[in-house]
């Protein structure tokens, strides 16, 4: 449609051009014919023609999307396309780690015209499961319960991948994956089991790959359910579990046990008072003060997919439910659920017990610990708490990390005092591939650049812990769904290889006003999709419209959360009230 327009716009420029020439007399120049109205009647005549000085204009038409102001409470005010390769994010605050959080996966960019055919009941399927991106690879099937396969793109804009065939496949358990790994089913795996490291350290067909992103496992509780509408029961808990005992019976060596929930590796992520020591006699007491001296009966929601924060879901959770009934007399039921049912059960606060859940960097600022878990618009905890969120939003606002320590001691003890959940664990995790794989990697901040490995053959088979929910990851938060997301859809910029560095992607750069309230970024020119249309700046508009934006006609996913639009931007724009 795009070159159609074009082309329609030249050939009206030369015919108008024609008609000038074959009317106009020497003196033409002097004469105000093109002003008077007989001198319009042949071009008014025209109805698809527009006058001739207007048509450059035409050629390309910048689209929108805004918030009516910024009482919405959300960052962004308006996304606007500029010009064909230059889109600029006015903020509603200063936010001064936009290119931290641009380049993560769930704000990819779809064509404009796939999102306006497909985001609908309708085409939900293809939606989900057939997306269309700029990526290194090309989605060729979706085979449920078994594998997704990808080609590579041959109109890559960037470095081509050196094989053809990508495949992901999935497996619950560790041994499983390893097993397919050492018989060379597969390339690569991710999270190994902590008991097989020295297994494949040792094995001169294998290549360890320590994962140096940070994470935390925690505890979690949700207040608008009794008995964790009561501050006290919450505080007795977090004196009542062995951390420490957890971490030495189930995790691999280089885990810790939490002082703070941000890990500390991340600027201003243990600023403010350690956690609780762990004190069952105290814990007793203060349950019994809290009016709970018998304990009470509740349940332990778990799923059962291998994390780096969570090796061992089952035995971490039978671990948790002894202990709460040794130190604090409380009776829980250990719940398994399926993957994609417990995380929007309990993301969004409808589990009414203890749940085991976890995190691992998307991107590498302490925002996407703390302002993701614990903003004004999170339902997971239950009621929300202004000690904390409002303390957060203001510190987000501020670049330097020094400038802002004193609000994150200010919010760390505010979640330390107010207890949502519990930290239990910083995981030490570790994936594995064939040592005939040439640059197997896994990156601190997001899933293996599948384009960047060489198997030595045509095709690359990745094991990862479950099948993914979607494949239209502006709407998903599961780790299974983002990596295979992000071989397709690309970013404005996007995370190294070996860091937490942003470079750039599909912007060749974004950049800042003075205080961080204007980012500009520039778009690569010569880039296509996958369906053969020309990536633009409108494309950049109607992806970002369709997460952020709740009252757009393409604001449909797989749940319609649009999880991180909303908590990374603090909010939706155009949401009903």
């Amino acid at each position: 449609m795009k070159k159609s327009k074009i082309l329609y716009t030249l050939f009206a420029m030369l015919l108008l051009t024609s008609m000038v020439l074959v009317a106009c007399q020497p003196a033409a120049p002097e004469a105000p014919a093109v002003e008077e109205p007989a001198a319009e009647e042949p071009v008014a005549e025209e109805p698809a023609e527009e006058p001739a000085a207007e048509e450059p204009m035409a050629e390309f038409e910048g689209k929108m999307v805004e918030a009516a102001d910024c009482e919405y409470g959300g960052k962004i005010k308006s996304i606007s396309a500029s010009d064909a390769h230059t889109v600029e994010f006015t903020m509603c605050s200063p936010d001064p780690a936009f290119p931290q959080k641009a380049a993560f996966t769930p704000f990819g960019i779809y064509p404009e015209e796939w999102l306006d055919a497909n985001a609908n009941e309708a085409n939900q399927e293809t939606l989900l499961r057939s997306p269309v991106g700029t990526g290194p690879f090309a989605l060729e099937n979706w085979a449920s319960g078994e594998s997704v396969t990808f080609k590579a793109y041959d109109g890559y804009w960037g470095d081509k991948p050196a094989y053809d065939t990508l495949v992901f496949r999935w497996a619950t358990e560790g041994a499983q994956r390893l097993l397919e790994l050492q018989s060379g089913t597969v390339d690569q795996i991710t999270n190994l089991s902590p008991d097989d490291y020295e297994v494949v350290k040792e094995d001169e067909n294998l290549t360890f790959l320590p994962v140096a992103n940070p994470n935390v496992l925690y505890l979690a509780m949700t207040n608008t359910f009794a008995p964790f509408d009561n501050i006290d029961v919450r505080k007795a808990i977090a004196m009542g579990i062995d951390r420490q005992r957890i971490v030495d019976n189930f995790y691999a060596e280089g885990a810790t046990v939490p002082s703070h929930f941000t890990p500390c590796s991340l600027p201003n992520g243990c600023t403010g008072d350690a956690w609780y020591d762990f004190d069952a006699a105290a814990a007793k007491q203060a349950l019994a003060d809290a009016g709970y001296p018998d304990g009470f009966e509740t349940t332990i929601y778990y799923r059962d997919v291998f994390r780096g924060y969570l090796p061992e879901p089952g035995l971490v959770a039978v671990e948790v439910q002894a202990q709460l009934e040794a130190n604090l007399g409380i009776t829980a039921e250990v719940v398994v659920m399926e993957s994609g049912e417990f995380i929007d059960e309990s993301t969004n606060g409808r589990l009414d017990g203890f749940y085991l859940l976890g995190w691992g960097a998307d991107y590498p600022h302490v925002t996407n610990f703390l302002d993701y878990h614990f903003a004004e618009t999170n339902p997971q905890y239950g009621e929300t708490h202004p000690e904390i969120y409002e303390v957060l939003q203001t510190a987000s606002q501020i670049g330097d990390p020094a400038a802002a320590e004193a609000l994150y001691v200010e919010a760390n003890n505010a979640i330390r005092e107010l207890v949502p959940m519990i930290p239990i664990a910083n995981g030490a995790s570790a994936s594995a591939a064939l040592a005939t794989v040439d640059n197997a990697h896994f990156r601190p901040f997001g899933a293996p650049l599948m384009a960047q490995v060489d198997p030595g053959k045509d095709t690359f088979v990745f094991m990862q812990n479950a099948e993914p929910i979607s494949l239209f990851c502006q709407d998903e938060s599961d780790g299974e769904s983002l990596a295979p997301c992000q071989q397709v859809t690309e970013t404005l910029l996007a995370y190294a290889i070996d860091s937490g560095e942003v470079v750039p992607e599909l912007a060749t750069g974004c950049t800042a006003n003075e205080d961080s309230t204007v980012w500009t970024c520039a778009l690569r020119e010569g880039v296509t999709f996958h369906d053969g249309s020309t990536f633009d700046a409108n494309d950049v508009i109607a992806s970002w419209s369709a997460g952020i934006d709740a009252a757009n006609a393409n604001h449909i996913g797989n749940t319609g959360a649009f999880t991180y639009y909303g908590y990374l931007w603090d909010g939706l724009m155009n949401a009903a009230e």
